[in-house]
């Protein structure tokens, strides 16, 4: 399932355009999360980091083999050996591990896609009972550098409207900015 409007710019630029650290941190990731699926890996952005601070495995999931080769010799490089970087396509084959095995699931600008709740459902399952789905995504009530047009780019109570519809999923929180162009959301799985 090729997400709609999600070619990836040139990796220096790309990378300006996060504090990784800060999503991170906005989202409480730490050992305690376990096993993590990310969709959509790109070029390691965030999946470097966050194995870092995983006691887990980092399932790095993208569509377009380029990313994932990227991701993989980036985690050779740096010496992070929690990843397990994969082609896979998650609403025709999963996201490729067990059910509720994981801590956390990571939908990062992603949910502008043609079927965002089918998305959502298949994070969920990732997840253990009380496990979460990291949502960032782009604003749009600011001008921003990249991103889908306004006209797919959901809003956060879009999102939201779309958890309770996927059923299982609860927020934990009121949506939180991640400035300067983006907002999150933290989705508990019930249980």
């Amino acid at each position: 399932m090729k997400i709609r409007e999600s070619g990836m710019p040139a990796q220096d630029f790309w990378e300006t355009l996060f504090d990784v650290p800060a999503i991170l941190d906005a989202f409480g990731f730490d050992a305690t999360a376990g096993d993590v699926a990310e969709l959509g890996c790109g070029y390691g952005t965030f999946t470097i980091p966050l194995a870092r601070r995983t006691g887990g495995t980092v399932h790095a999931l993208d569509l377009d083999p380029a990313m994932v080769a990227a991701t993989a010799a980036r985690a050779v490089a740096e010496k992070v050996a929690n990843i397990r970087a994969c082609v896979r396509d998650v609403l025709l084959d999963g996201f490729g591990v067990a059910p509720a095995s994981c801590g956390a699931a990571l939908l990062f600008n992603i949910l502008h896609a043609d079927d965002p709740l089918a998305l959502l459902r298949a994070a969920r399952d990732t997840l253990r009972p009380g496990g979460c789905i990291a949502v960032i995504h782009w604003r749009s009530d600011v001008p921003t550098p990249r991103g889908p047009p306004l006209a797919i780019r959901p809003t956060p109570d879009q999102i939201a409207a779309w958890a309770t519809q996927a059923g299982g999923l609860a927020m934990a929180a009121a949506p939180f900015a991640l400035p300067p162009w983006h907002y999150g959301l933290k989705l508990n799985r019930a249980g």
